[in-house]
């Protein structure tokens, strides 16, 4: 079974997305779930262009990664400098990172119009920073910008960019559609002439502005590229990059290509969940292969098929990419997705077990409330754990006030927590302040509880995200918080839904806390 690399670029081309902006802490949290998913390669970033990236660079280094590389991307040096001058290549050294990826021009147009200077200028731009960098870091990859604009114009310039960097050492030439532009039958043609051309491997890097970037990416393959580059979702500038889950699945399961271990693959909706969450995006339900729409059957003759015989209305089975078989109006999926997490967090369930109904009941009543757990896996094993019997109370809550009061108008306002708990017998009221009314909470609560558990004080807020879910209410709708906390050892997510957005907030820091005192005294 032929192989082919899967390079995501999430982290990169994914945050060019609108309205999509990624912490570090959420870069290293998608970095995670790739590395779960078994993808090969992980654009971390350009280390040389912002702060954000060359902090990743320096803490992803900590992450005990089993199946991926991480790769740092720039430029070729700048024209009118030499390479060892060039900081954007230190910079690609510095990263750490074992793969660079470097784009560089390879469009005629651009070189005369942008670098104002000779073509033939071009091709040592290029071969001078893949031959600098080769000596200097493990792999070195060349994305060949606009190139199927350039070829088309200027083939015998193009060719020659990508000779150049196979003269210094390119591990692999990856062809891009930077905008978007071209049909999959194009795509095909010119992969085919240029691996003609060109003994270093192919990849492919399709742009999405024409809606055939998933079309054109299985068509360079077939032509004979071995490396695909995309993005989970298809997060990307404009109208985004090759969605991976499209990708992968289409070339695994239905072409007889090996992109990742059969057994990961079935995490690939998972992930693809895990990664809106993170960005703060609503989940696409018509999404192909991952969306909850994908392989959903409603009433009529459509249900009595599928009942008897899946393939009648679906074209793979489900499970394989992580999904699962709904039926509307009677839905009957669920109880294999309980069964396997129940098992993931270690918790013995009997397939025929009544239980097994009252989660599933209960897990659709919050869904209709508002709340997701995508992201929010903590929230979802106490909710098991509290089904179940399995959970206990670390304390009470008598109450608590939330203060904001603003002084000046130039000035910021204060926050003040003041919280009242009962553990055990013992009653604690204390008060704090914070950044914002949640932060307070926060640190109230922490106080309050911290004398009793002092495991507590390891733990930190590192995000908090929150989503408006019932449109057209303005300031009186629903909301749900997504709070992300850790210790030293890992980091886990929560999740509280409410019209009051103090009240969502709390229920989120509550099952934080929950879920670290339930691990460390079980």
């Amino acid at each position: 079974m032929p192989k082919i690399e899967i390079y995501d670029t999430t982290l990169r081309d994914g945050s060019q997305a609108e309205d999509v902006s990624f912490s570090v802490e959420d870069k290293l949290r998608i970095t995670e779930k790739l590395d779960e998913l078994g993808i090969h390669y992980i654009e971390g970033g350009w280390p040389g262009s912002n702060p954000k990236d060359a902090e990743y660079f320096k803490k992803v280094k900590k992450l005990k990664l089993s199946s991926s590389v991480i790769a740092a991307f720039g430029s070729t040096h700048r024209p009118r400098h030499k390479v060892q001058d060039d900081n954007n290549i230190k910079t690609l050294v510095d990263s750490g990172a074992r793969v660079v990826t470097i784009v560089g021009k390879t469009w005629d147009f651009h070189v005369k119009e942008l670098f104002k200077i000779p073509i033939e200028e071009n091709f040592d731009i290029i071969h001078n920073s893949v031959a600098y960098l080769k000596k200097r870091v493990e792999r070195v990859f060349l994305d060949a910008e606009h190139f199927f604009d350039g070829y088309k114009a200027n083939p015998e310039f193009t060719v020659k960019c990508l000779q150049a960097a196979e003269a210094a050492g390119a591990d692999c030439l990856v062809l891009c559609d930077t905008n978007g532009g071209n049909l999959p039958k194009e795509i095909k043609k010119i992969v085919q002439d240029v691996v003609r051309k060109v003994k270093t491997p192919l990849g492919i890097h399709m742009h999405n502005d024409s809606d055939c970037a998933v079309a054109s990416s299985l068509a360079a393959v077939e032509a004979g590229a071995i490396q695909v580059q995309g993005t989970i979702n298809g997060l990307g500038e404009r109208c985004g990059n090759a969605n991976l889950c499209s990708v992968i699945p289409n070339l695994q399961v239905k072409s007889g290509f090996k992109c990742l271990p059969d057994d990961k693959l079935k995490r690939l909706r998972d992930v693809s969940r895990f990664v809106n969450e993170i960005a703060n995006m609503r989940h696409f339900k018509r999404q192909p292969f991952v969306g909850d729409s994908a392989f959903a059957h409603k009433g009529g003759i459509h249900v009595s098929a599928i009942r008897k015989r899946p393939e009648t209305y679906e074209h793979i089975k489900p499970e394989l990419v992580g999904n699962s078989q709904r039926v509307l109006i009677s839905d009957l999926a669920g109880k294999s997705n309980i069964l396997r997490k129940a098992e993931e967090f270690g918790i013995r369930l009997e397939p025929d077990s009544p239980k097994v109904e009252k989660i599933l009941n209960t897990l659709k009543e919050l869904e209709h409330q508002g709340f997701q757990f995508e992201g929010a896996e903590a929230s979802f094993e106490l909710l098991l754990k509290k089904v179940l019997g399995l959970h206990r109370r670390f304390f009470d809550l008598i109450g608590f006030r939330v203060i904001d009061e603003k002084r000046k108008e130039k000035e910021v306002p204060i926050s003040e927590a003041t919280i009242m708990v009962k553990v055990e017998k013992n009653i604690e009221h204390t008060a704090a302040t914070g950044n914002g009314p949640v932060n307070a909470l926060d640190n109230a609560l922490r106080k309050a509880l911290e004398k009793f558990y002092p495991e507590l004080r390891k733990v930190k807020l590192h995000d908090y995200k929150v989503r408006v879910l019932t449109a057209g209410k303005g300031t009186s709708a629903r909301v749900r918080v997504l709070v992300e906390s850790g210790d030293d050892e890992s980091k886990w997510g929560t999740v509280g839904v409410s019209e009051n957005i103090i009240e969502a907030s709390w229920q989120a820091l509550v099952d934080s806390i929950d879920y670290k005192l339930l691990k460390e005294q079980g």
